[in-house]
């Protein structure tokens, strides 16, 4: 009994004309083209080098790569944006209040939720005693220190960040005249300078997180940067 020899389907005209009428669908079929690439390769046998399918590979592998980095840069540009809609609302949650108490209240509440932070302290550079009954009323946000502290704190084992408006770090020991009680818990920190006017002693927000990777100094400062401008503004307006 003989056997016939196996014959390859033949495409239905149906299919073929399909493919005729719309080619871009199988180039821009990853999967299919790769099979008839495949395909050829074996028909054409292992001794000739196909520098089309070379070719093919090459420009798969690179548009892969260009998928990657679009699909980086549109996360990276709906973070920004996501971050950009946080300090706004802080910002407007900050300008809220009308006595400096709440202004102050709200610094470490209501904003501090917002920016997602676990600690918020405003450092004050005086020479008035902290004991003073006027200072207590303020609140725990409310840290004082003598002059030269900031800088002095900023500066301390990090170089010289004295001069930035913002300083983002990661911190193993937090100092206790900066977050009192909280200081065990805080591993990372964004420092925004504060600058109140001619004939002021400098001022500092401290935020403080329990993460230690939620600040750091690879990330950027432009949106804390603004934030500090107007929290320096505020501060202007009730210290006159």
């Amino acid at each position: 009994m003989s056997s016939k020899p196996a014959t390859t389907p033949a495409i239905t005209n149906v299919m073929r004309e399909r493919i005729l009428s719309e080619p871009m669908v199988i180039l821009e079929d990853h999967d299919l083209m790769r099979a008839l690439i495949s395909a050829n390769e074996r028909a054409m046998g292992g001794n000739i080098v196909d520098l089309r399918g070379i070719a093919m590979e090459r420009l798969e592998a690179r548009l892969a790569r260009l998928e990657d980095t679009h699909r980086n840069v549109i996360a990276a540009a709906y973070e920004n944006l996501s971050g950009t809609n946080q300090v706004h609302r802080a910002i407007l949650r900050m300008l809220d209040p009308a006595e400096f108490e709440d202004f102050l209240k709200d610094i470490g509440g209501e904003v501090s939720t917002i920016l997602r932070v676990d600690c918020a302290k405003l450092v004050l550079e005086t020479a008035q005693n902290p004991d003073d009954p006027a200072v207590r009323k303020m609140g725990d946000v409310l840290s004082l220190a003598e002059p030269g502290f900031i800088d002095r704190y900023l500066d301390n084992g990090y170089g010289s960040t004295a001069t930035r408006q913002v300083t983002l770090r990661q911190v193993h020991e937090s100092d206790e005249d900066v977050y009192g009680e909280e200081a065990e818990f805080i591993r990372s920190e964004a420092c925004i300078r504060l600058d109140f006017g001619t004939g002021r002693l400098p001022g500092m927000l401290a935020l403080g997180a329990e993460d230690p990777h939620q600040f750091s100094p690879q990330q950027g400062t432009d949106l804390l940067g603004f934030f500090g401008g107007v929290f320096e503004r505020a501060m202007r307006r009730w210290l006159s």
